[in-house]
């Protein structure tokens, strides 16, 4: 965790169920699906593109969703997958930038324990180290030691960043080779990507822009987290073209 004594005013007010609405004002939000959902116009499912990777049914039911209900405004968003420990990184079209394993908080859970942001590293027990699920607005910033990251959940004090590989003992590195998910728990709640990953995808996706991180669920459903919906379905395109798009979830 990294937890700083500031952070933007800008990413709370974004966090609001107006945020879609005023960036479709401001010309950055997806105009179209938006035009289609006023008019009532009978439209196409939209669905992310995953190219040649092969995430689990739930990445894709919330990517697919999050594209097809404009969920993330046009924004760039991330599907992090707890269960199988991949991540997903999107444009605002819902084209991959880019896929990788990463490293969760060591326990399970989808809730952080109220106050964990502000307490030292030293004093979490190994059962409150969870990553939250949710949905949460996320913006580059910098930690106390100067390295940039992508806050997500600012209050428990979660980030996604590069892989802190300080401590040999923990093997965080080849933690990230291993193909058993149960291997990549191993932090205090923070998201760890590959160096080079980071660098090249998750950084200059989220530059001069904010985003959305779906931090996918592990003790709970994906649609009592996001209030998602089968693609495709004629439920689905009920509550697209009645202008029901889910909001972020408590």
């Amino acid at each position: 965790m990294h937890r700083r004594l500031f952070f933007p005013w800008l990413l709370r007010a974004m966090a609001r169920p107006a945020l879609g609405l005023v960036l479709v004002l401001a010309g950055v939000g997806p105009a179209t699906a938006m035009a289609e959902l006023e008019s009532g116009q009978t439209a196409s499912p939209r669905r992310a593109n995953f190219h040649q990777e092969k995430p689990s049914a739930d990445a894709r039911h919330v990517a697919d969703w999050v594209v097809d209900s404009a969920d993330s405004a046009g924004m760039p968003f991330i599907i992090v997958d707890k269960v199988d420990a991949r991540v997903f990184v999107f444009d605002g079209g819902g084209q991959l930038r880019g896929a990788s394993p990463v490293l969760i908080g060591l326990a399970r859970g989808d809730r952080s324990v109220p106050g964990i942001g502000s307490r030292k590293l030293s004093t979490i027990r190994p059962e409150e180290r969870t990553t939250p699920a949710g949905r949460f607005v996320a913006a580059l910033d910098r930690s106390l030691g100067g390295e940039e990251i992508l806050w997500v959940d600012y209050e428990s004090g979660v980030a996604l960043h590069r892989v802190i590989a300080t401590l040999p003992k923990e093997r965080r590195l080849q933690r990230l080779e291993s193909a058993w998910p149960l291997e990549h728990r191993i932090t205090y709640g923070c998201i760890n990507v590959p160096v080079k990953f980071y660098d090249n995808v998750v950084s200059p996706a989220f530059t001069g822009t904010s985003g959305v991180v779906y931090v996918l669920p592990d003790t709970r459903s994906v649609r009592e987290v996001f209030g998602s919906y089968d693609v495709g379905n004629a439920t689905a395109t009920a509550e697209r073209q009645g202008g029901s798009v889910p909001g972020s979830s408590p």
